[in-house]
């Protein structure tokens, strides 16, 4: 989509001075940025850098439920209920990534995929993009779980999971925009009308 002329950049940059790697492992480098602001004052800026890219797929199957995968998160401590999702290496096409982790995750292949989004997860703070698809024309294929992973798979209809991420009860970024984008295409007819009737029905 064309961006409107509103959405032009305008005033002051940021300015990156010198840096200086505070940590890093296969999968993030940390930064340390000297940097002057768009006011012109001094700043100290630290930066997440990601090594590969966030993937995310809303699997939709023909009757309008979709497949979500359930596992306890590290970082929050918490139980996540979430579309299928993992990482894809920069070196990588992201759709063979998504494929890879639709068959790991859910044992499922997909015959048509739509590029749903590529958004930023927080740019505050980090440069991680994060790549959305939307699979459709499901069914059975293999995969093997990576080696740190419990997951639980749940099929569920489109209208009951979308009301849960509008509501607050799924939080996953990812999965949240995932679902409003499935929901905007259905809308605008970017999907078969076949499939938006399941879906919103």
């Amino acid at each position: 989509m064309k961006k409107p002329d509103w959405m032009a950049p305008e005033g002051p940059k940021w300015v990156r001075g010198e840096a200086r790697v505070c940590y890093d492992n296969p999968w993030i480098c940390v930064t340390e940025h000297q940097a002057t602001a768009p006011t012109g004052n001094p700043a100290l800026y630290g930066v997440v850098g990601f090594k590969n890219l966030a993937i995310g797929i809303l699997p939709i199957h023909e009757d309008g439920t979709v497949t979500l995968v359930g596992q306890d998160r590290f970082v929050s401590g918490q139980y996540s209920w979430e579309v299928p999702a993992g990482g894809g290496a920069l070196g990588v096409d992201p759709l063979e990534s998504a494929k890879r982790e639709l068959a790991e995750e859910t044992h499922l292949a997909a015959a048509t995929w739509l590029k749903a989004y590529e958004i930023e997860l927080s740019n505050s703070v980090t440069d991680e993009i994060a790549i959305g698809y939307i699979a459709t024309g499901l069914s059975p294929a293999t995969g093997d779980l990576d080696d740190t992973e419990v997951i639980r798979l749940a099929r569920r209809p489109f209208k009951e999971v979308l009301d849960l991420a509008a509501g607050g009860a799924l939080r996953d970024s990812l999965t949240v925009a995932l679902l409003l984008r499935a929901y905007h295409m259905a809308q605008t007819g970017e999907l078969p009308q076949a499939l938006t009737r399941a879906m919103l029905a």
